[in-house]
């Protein structure tokens, strides 16, 4: 077939404007990548020649509320690889090894990454970076990074947390103003070559990091001295499992010292168990026992269901809600006000208080109101929020779960929650978030944030003003003797609680102590919590006397003046001619009571096979002449367990008919007499266990004179 040349021409015309087409994408998509992604293009370019070597920023200093340095950051080297300037792998892998004390395969593993560079050990000590450097190995470098420092070891460890090996927060306020306190990365930028090898000639740039801001705490490094060490004393001379002190300033909120122990130190924390490192006044829950009263007896007060002189009657046990509510007393208290059965810690009374008086609806508000059930807001991580039975929703018995809330059992808190309740009564009945951060400044001491104070009121001003003076009188009256001081007025109360395990009360017990000072004009607020004591452990005898030695530091650091008030007189012959009042050491444990009549200056003897003082003679208040011998009659302390409703007859044998009646009384079983004189029989024999108000016949015999 022939072709034309028209036909000719119109081919050619189509290839051409094919070729025009196609040479108009191509300038287009030139002109795209050169002009449109020029600025992309350029920095890709740069990003692979330009290397960066990331220098870490130094963390900010925390600091304590006077400034004494608690974390810093020193510098210590660390060596990098450039993966692609190493040489041989396996030889450098080979001289590394020793003195990194690593293997040698993982070093390779390390060394033969496709990265532009590689960590390969940090925190370096001085001896080994000089030792590589002096190797000088090609495609090995070292640079300087900053690593945590806590110059003093242990002290406030589960408060300050950990930090990690590439300068992050791990724990504790280390990991919750880690975004204040870690800074910005700076780096050291080397141009390189297509291999990654640097060129000598080229661009290198450092661009330095910005530190971190500083960290200004509430903790007074003096006082947190003070209690660690008080606080580690009485849990190796008690056996306990553990224990907790914390104070706080009941005006603001700012935690003064927060000690846990066993501790750690942050420095090595490898080195310690890993539940060392929990800081369980405010992660962990408990059951408070008797230093919940003070909610219970204050939200009374405030309710007006009671008044300080309104009376009650305590026969030694009270019935309700089903269950038989037991006092630790033989017999009870008997008649009683208001104010004296806080200082007796009667039982019965504030189960009425908590079941009746007030009723789950009321309590429940005030307990609310208090920050239990809640996270108090600390600033710490992982605060617990507590355990609160709902009015209506609660697992046995309504009337009797609020009669045992009503002293402390049956309720879930953390320390800290006890004591900001404890520091709402100081603080005229407004309560204030505790708080672990004053303010934070940038390096140059600007203020950055402060913690703002907020206060929320939970009871009337004049309540928080009549029970702090309640408190006082558990002090002067009651079982918190020992944590008195001279010149300060101490208020508090004790608390010895059960552990419940396996849905029963067992023998193990958490005493504590809770309480401030001066009463009439608080400025420490304080809480001891001693874990599972062995031997004696009575808040009063074992946690009170650690408030003591703490808060009186304390005050005296604070420059808070000591009021003149009178000295107790020791023992001595020649006080034989001055007269003493006998204190009031009924309801005391038998070591506490000793120590109240020591410090009066009088002599004691102590009968019968319990604790708890039941009688004493001289009576209270009696004036009798320095050295007199007090003699006094003890008892166990019980403490009703609701899973139990029988109970176990006591031995009585040996015993008069008036030891006989109370013990028996105290053990809520009923007596019947058979003779006179002492006791040589009984029915059932001791540890029969029975129905509560059972009887048993103790039989009687005039004693025979040898």
């Amino acid at each position: 077939m022939k072709i034309t040349a028209t036909e000719v021409r119109k081919r050619v015309a189509l290839v051409f404007l094919g070729a025009m087409v196609c040479m108009a994408i191509l300038l287009g998509r030139l002109a795209y990548l050169q002009v449109i992604q020029n600025r992309w293009y350029q920095e890709k370019a740069l990003s692979q020649r330009m290397r960066p070597v990331p220098v870490d920023a130094k963390r900010g200093v925390i600091y304590d509320r006077n400034l004494q340095k608690l974390a810093v950051s020193v510098s210590a080297e660390a060596v990098y690889a450039v993966p692609a300037e190493v040489p041989n792998v396996g030889e450098t892998a080979k001289a590394l090894a020793p003195l990194l004390k690593e293997d040698v395969r993982s070093l390779e593993a390390k060394l033969s990454k496709k990265q532009a560079t590689v960590w390969v050990a940090r925190k370096l000590d001085n001896e080994t970076a000089r030792a590589i450097r002096a190797l000088d190995l090609p495609g090995i470098g070292l640079v300087e990074r900053p690593q945590r420092y806590y110059p003093h070891g242990t002290l406030a460890a589960q408060v300050l947390g950990i930090a990690g090996i590439d300068n992050q927060g791990l724990e504790g306020l280390e990991i919750f103003y880690d975004e204040y306190l870690r800074g910005e990365q700076g780096r050291v930028v080397m141009e390189r070559d297509a291999t990654g090898r640097e060129i000598p000639t080229g661009v290198r740039r450092f661009i330095p990091p910005k530190d971190g801001n500083n960290l200004i705490l509430t903790v007074d490094h003096v006082i947190q001295y003070a209690a660690e060490r008080e606080l580690a004393k009485a849990v190796s001379e008690t056996g306990s499992e553990r224990g907790v002190f914390m104070a706080m300033d009941p005006r603001n909120g700012d935690i003064l010292a927060l000690a846990v122990y066993p501790s750690f130190d942050p420095n090595d924390y490898q080195a310690y168990p890993e539940q060392n490192r929990r800081n369980i006044a405010i992660t962990d829950i408990y059951e408070p026992g008797s230093t919940f009263k003070i909610v219970t007896a204050s939200a009374a007060l405030d309710a007006g269901v009671v008044s300080p002189t309104t009376g009650f009657f305590d026969p030694g046990h009270i019935k309700i809600g089903g269950v038989t509510v037991r006092c630790w007393r033989a017999g009870g208290h008997g008649s009683q006000t208001f104010v004296e059965a806080v200082e007796n810690s009667c039982n019965p009374v504030f189960a009425e208080l908590g079941a009746e008086r007030l009723g789950g609806e009321k309590f429940y508000q005030y307990i609310i109101g208090y920050g239990f059930g809640d996270q108090t807001g600390v600033d710490f991580p992982g605060e617990a929020k507590g355990l609160v039975p709902v009015p209506g929703k609660v697992q046995w018995g309504e009337v009797a779960r609020w009669a045992n809330v009503g002293f402390g059992q049956g309720i879930g808190v953390t320390p800290l929650q006890l004591l900001s309740a404890t520091a709402t009564i100081a603080n005229k009945g407004v309560r204030v978030a505790p708080h672990l951060m004053k303010e934070i400044r940038d390096g140059q001491g600007r203020v950055v944030e402060e913690y703002p104070v907020v206060g929320t009121p939970v009871i009337k001003e004049e309540t928080a003003r009549v029970f702090s003076e309640i408190l006082r009188s558990v002090v002067v009256n009651g079982s918190g003797s020992l944590a008195d001081i001279p010149g300060y007025r101490v208020a508090g109360k004790t608390g010895t609680a059960q552990v419940a395990e396996g849905g029963r009360y067992s023998e193990r017990r958490i005493s504590s102590f809770a309480g401030f000072a001066p009463a009439d004009d608080p400025r420490i607020a304080a809480i001891v919590v001693l874990y599972h004591p062995k031997g004696q452990s009575y808040g009063g005898v074992i946690a009170a006397p650690v408030f003591r030695a703490v808060v009186e530091d304390a005050l005296e650091t604070m420059g808070v003046p000591r009021r003149r008030e009178p000295s107790p007189k020791a023992t001595s012959g020649i006080f034989q001619d001055q007269e003493a009042a006998v204190p009031n050491v009924l309801n005391l444990p038998q070591t506490e009571a000793e120590a109240v009549l020591r410090n009066a200056g009088l002599k004691f003897q102590f009968h019968g096979d319990g604790n708890i003082v039941f009688d004493q003679v001289p009576a209270p208040g009696t004036k009798v002449p320095l050295g007199t011998i007090v003699q006094m009659l003890g008892y166990d302390e019980v403490v009703y367990d609701p899973g139990d409703q029988r109970v176990t007859v006591p031995d009585v044998v040996g015993l008069s008919m008036r030891e006989v009646a109370a013990k028996l009384a105290y053990a809520g079983l009923r007596l019947q007499i058979h003779g006179s004189g002492v006791a040589v029989k009984q029915n059932p024999v001791p540890g029969t266990k029975v129905a509560a108000d059972s009887v048993v016949q103790a039989f009687f015999e005039s004693p025979v004179a040898e």
